[in-house]
């Protein structure tokens, strides 16, 4: 099932993140434009449910506040200047190894709010990317991610205390000045790991709001 990123109504315009439907019978509305939010919000709702979905986060208006609050995407950096070292090594996912990655992301960010399910489909784009890997220290795989640019996209780590590990390979990556990450504000132990290794809390990207479920 394919996103729409432009569902308009006569009420205004919003985006919906039908992907996981399929899957985990979840759906993501984002409004965009309106004037009347709580009309637009019904008719967006009424549309994922016909499509199948069970679980309705939103997120995009001050209306949602009405909604019990699901999690902040917050926005996290710090400088790659003074950033501690690794002895792990990162391999590049591979067409033989890509399943396993999406196999991995799924089962780990399963429960991180408003973590996007992961295709077949995706893994294709992952690997046109470039930009995911494992992370491995002596033959034992610590994790997974995604890093290109300045921003670490997806952290994974598949043994108990090795997300610093994880963090510090996928930073080698980045270029420029700066390591940049998002996090849900419920993912307290993640959050814990960042601040320990210097990263800071920016902004606030998003707040996403349970309207079904």
């Amino acid at each position: 099932m394919k996103d729409i990123p432009v569902f308009t109504t006569e009420n205004g315009a919003a985006s919906l993140f039908l992907r996981e439907i399929p899957y985990r019978k979840r759906a993501h509305i984002r409004l965009r434009a309106t004037q009347e939010p709580e009309a637009l919000l019904r008719e967006c709702v009424d549309f994922c449910r016909a499509c199948g979905a069970e679980w309705i986060d939103a997120a995009g208006h001050p209306y949602l506040e009405t909604y019990p609050l699901i999690a902040s995407i917050l926005a996290m950096s710090r400088s790659l200047e003074g950033l501690p070292e690794t002895d792990a090594a990162l391999f590049p996912v591979l067409p033989e190894t890509v399943a396993q990655w999406v196999d991995i992301y799924n089962a780990r960010m399963a429960d991180v709010p408003n973590c996007a399910w992961m295709s077949a489909e995706d893994g294709r784009e992952l690997l046109k990317a470039g930009d995911g890997y494992f992370i491995h220290r002596d033959g034992e795989l610590l994790g997974i991610g995604r890093a290109s640019g300045d921003k670490i996209d997806a952290v994974a780590s598949v043994k108990r205390g090795a997300g610093r590990d994880v963090v510090l390979a996928l930073s080698t990556l980045l270029t420029g000045d700066t390591a940049n990450l998002w996090v849900a504000s419920t993912n307290c132990r993640a959050i814990r790991l960042y601040e320990a290794l210097g990263f800071m809390a920016a902004r606030e990207i998003a707040r996403w709001y349970c309207v079904l479920g």
